[in-house]
């Protein structure tokens, strides 16, 4: 286990000669943007003395996504107020108490807390999760829900334990393979909900009986993440067959397309630089870090990202989330090779955040680049 409390994290952006003030005053900046705006830059929405929820704004709702995301902000930045107020608007209208899927949240939530769907998204839960056990760190248990350490560990037995011993629903995680799934109970996954350096900690703070659970799911995302990402591109599809092939497959609620370089794939990339950064754990999976730097390279020259085939094929001219891209791309470089990762890095600190209706997903992994290359995304 790394010795995680005497970790150093670099600050990538003192090698272009930023200086650590003006880092810092960045930081504020983005800070400030996304939490306290203007209405078309906030994302964060205060509800009465001791609530608030994180708004996806182009689908105007809350989901499980977001919340976990302001969360794990919160608590790398030390903003307990705002990490408590979203926590509990999550605990008190998300979660599912009783029912099939007991112990998990519904992943999307109106913005007056009736729950838009029943069913979880996986990726909510282990960020919330993590940013629990990183609060019981930073600012020690509290009682009830604030009681941090005891909900992470709740959240992960049920994430693995549903539908064992007379216990209705099922588990977020193949338990054979050890990969997490799209949502619990289907036969596929999303490279970019597989977070081995989450796991690692996991492994170190859940349940004692589910520590090697853990430990084995590290390794098989790393080891999965090498299949999913492309050889020459370095692009995953959104949605992934166990052996990392494309999920092209028809499913019963949508008709969109799910196997190409979109939005839930930006964010791959960018989890295996900040795995690399905290764990230096290298199963293959970093050359894909390189491979998406070079190939995008003359696309972020020309100013304009597309749509692709996991194979570079151009699917469509205008990319939906664009800053997202930047920001993520330029993460990779926490475990790129590439003679080109400090070019990313540089037009990341020249690219500012988005604005409007689509600004909350960009803005959420804009935000985790930030903290991430400054060296301020750190375990706690």
């Amino acid at each position: 286990m790394i010795d995680y409390k005497n970790k150093k994290y670099k600050n990538y952006f003192k090698d272009l000669g930023i200086s650590d003030e003006a880092v810092e005053q960045r930081l504020n900046e983005i800070k400030k943007y996304y939490f306290y705006g203007n209405d078309d830059e906030r994302v964060y929405y205060p509800v009465g003395d001791d609530m608030a929820y994180i708004m996806d704004t182009g689908n105007t709702d809350a989901r499980t996504e977001g919340m976990s995301y302001g969360m794990m902000i919160c608590v790398q930045l030390d903003m307990k107020e705002e990490f408590d107020r979203i926590w509990k608007w999550a605990k008190t209208y998300m979660w599912m108490e009783t029912g099939f899927n007991e112990g998990y949240f519904a992943w999307s939530c109106a913005l007056d807390g009736t729950k838009n769907a029943d069913g979880p998204a996986p990726d909510g839960e282990e960020f919330f999760a993590m940013a629990l056990f990183f609060a019981s760190h930073r600012w020690g248990d509290g009682e009830g829900i604030f009681n941090y350490s005891q909900e992470a560990k709740k959240i992960l037995s049920a994430c693995i334990h549903k539908g064992e011993n007379g216990r209705i629903g099922v588990p977020m995680w193949n338990r054979e393979n050890h990969q997490i799934l799209f949502v619990p109970g289907i036969d596929f996954t999303d490279p970019s909900y597989h977070l081995p350096h989450f796991y690692e900690l996991f492994a170190e703070w859940a349940d004692e009986e589910d520590r090697e659970f853990w430990k084995l799911a590290a390794k098989a995302s790393r080891e999965y993440l090498v299949k999913a990402c492309h050889p020459d591109t370095g692009f995953s599809a959104e949605y992934a067959e166990f052996d990392g092939t494309p999920m092209s497959r028809p499913l019963p609620w949508t008709t969109d397309r799910h196997d190409w370089f979109f939005s839930d794939s930006y964010r791959t990339v960018a989890n295996i630089g900040l795995d690399y950064e905290w764990f230096g754990t290298d199963e293959g999976q970093c050359a894909a870090t390189t491979k998406i730097q070079d190939f995008l390279l003359p696309y972020k020259r020309n100013g304009a990202y597309h749509i692709f085939e996991i194979d570079g094929t151009v699917v469509d001219s205008q990319a939906l989330h664009p800053v997202a891209i930047g920001a993520t791309v330029a993460q990779a470089s926490l475990a790129s090779k590439s003679e080109n990762k400090m070019e990313w890095i540089g037009s990341f600190w020249n690219q500012p955040m988005r604005r409007g209706k689509w600004r909350y997903y960009d803005n959420c992994l804009y935000f985790f680049a930030f903290l991430a290359l400054s060296g301020n995304y750190r375990i706690y």
